[in-house]
């Protein structure tokens, strides 16, 4: 398995972090423990195979001049049946734009991506939690509700990480590429 991620700016990164760290002392969720070297994103795309060499060619090509993106995460939500609990942005034109394009050129590798992912499917989100139980589900939901901040983010670059390795209790899935948006 593989995603294409998009990463934000630190201060960003870090204020999520601080959340999952929240979360984690109020005993609701280990989800920063979950994944190895876990970072805050929004997932673009999922491939469930990929010739990796070829993606990021296409990759280093398709972001050598795009832009930072801003967003602001004000909705904190959960997908029905699954016990995520996430951030959700703002849904833009330049961020809906940002998606589409990124899949309409990376076209050639739609037979191996995952649907929910793909344009009109796709719903952006930040996990905050994952596979929580109803009260666990309940308890995070008032944790953040209760936080009651905006987030004003960026997003600032775009990773591809692959899934190396989940039968243990830490799901290691390290970046094997990451480009920097262009000021």
């Amino acid at each position: 398995m593989y995603w294409v991620i998009a990463l934000f700016d630190k201060k960003t990164e870090e204020l999520i972090q601080g959340i999952w760290k929240e979360l984690t002392v109020k005993d609701i969720s280990y989800y920063e423990e979950e994944i190895n070297d876990a970072r805050p994103h929004i997932t673009i795309a999922s491939y469930t195979e990929l010739d990796k060499e070829a993606y990021i060619q296409f990759l280093e090509t398709y972001y050598d001049d795009k832009k930072p993106i801003d967003i602001t995460f004000n909705t904190v939500g959960s997908f029905l049946n699954f016990g995520t609990l996430f951030l959700s942005p703002t849904v833009t034109r330049g961020l809906l734009d940002f998606h589409s394009s990124h899949h309409d050129y990376f076209h050639s590798f739609r037979e191996t991506a995952n649907s929910l992912y793909l344009p009109d499917k796709w719903i952006p989100h930040c996990t905050l939690a994952n596979k929580l139980p109803p009260e666990k589900l309940a308890q995070g939901f008032e944790h953040c509700l209760k936080r009651g901040d905006l987030i004003e983010a960026k997003i600032t670059t775009v990773a591809l990480i692959e899934l190396v390795d989940d039968s243990k209790d830490c799901i290691d899935a390290p970046i094997v590429y990451e480009k920097q948006l262009v000021e």
